[in-house]
């Protein structure tokens, strides 16, 4: 349910565009993402990074959007966002006592080091390839055709990217130390 509510504003962006166009979208979008940081502050009674970061670049750019009238710069949103995410996993691979993938998951999974290092360092390069195919959205194809890769393209393939990391993380699940054993 959470990653629909991250989706959320990319949803709100592509209706807005369709219903008007990107200056619209781009204003749809920074309102959806200030309501959804205020909506996660308050049912979890904090911030959560992610979200921020989110909003921070959002309005960067999205203001520089409707600031400039320049719809490049939303365009280029995703690509900072997610090499701000892939950086961010390369720099906990060597920084600190755990990357930062088992730091977000491991309340949830317990994998062996190894594995977690491996599972960091393949979203750091899962985000830096989304980083530079919205690019080539771009800069080859027209608005429209952005916005509907934005919201069905990085939806699809980050799916994919889940699902299979997913059944690479279910062959490394390690054994709960108390499983009772059958007696025959």
């Amino acid at each position: 349910m959470k990653f629909l509510f991250d989706f959320f504003p990319i949803a709100l962006f592509f209706i807005a565009y369709k219903m008007g166009d990107i200056y619209l979208a781009t204003i749809t979008a920074i309102v959806a993402s200030v309501v959804q940081v205020l909506w996660s502050r308050y049912k979890t009674g904090r911030f959560e990074k992610l979200p921020l970061i989110t909003l921070g670049t959002l309005v960067v750019l999205g203001g520089a959007t409707l600031f400039f009238r320049n719809e490049l710069f939303i365009k280029w949103k995703p690509t900072a966002l997610y090499w701000t995410l892939a950086v961010a996993l390369l720099i906990s691979q060597f920084i600190g006592n755990k990357p930062l993938m088992q730091r977000l998951l491991e309340q949830n999974v317990e994998l062996p080091i190894r594995i977690w290092h491996q599972l960091n360092l393949s979203w750091a390069l899962f985000f830096a390839a989304m980083g530079i195919v919205n690019l080539y959205v771009v800069y080859h194809f027209d608005t429209n055709t952005w916005v509907n890769f934005k919201l069905f393209g990085t939806l699809g393939l980050t799916l994919l990217f889940i699902v299979l990391q997913g059944f690479y993380m279910a062959k490394h699940f390690k054994q709960p130390v108390n499983t009772l054993k059958n007696e025959e």
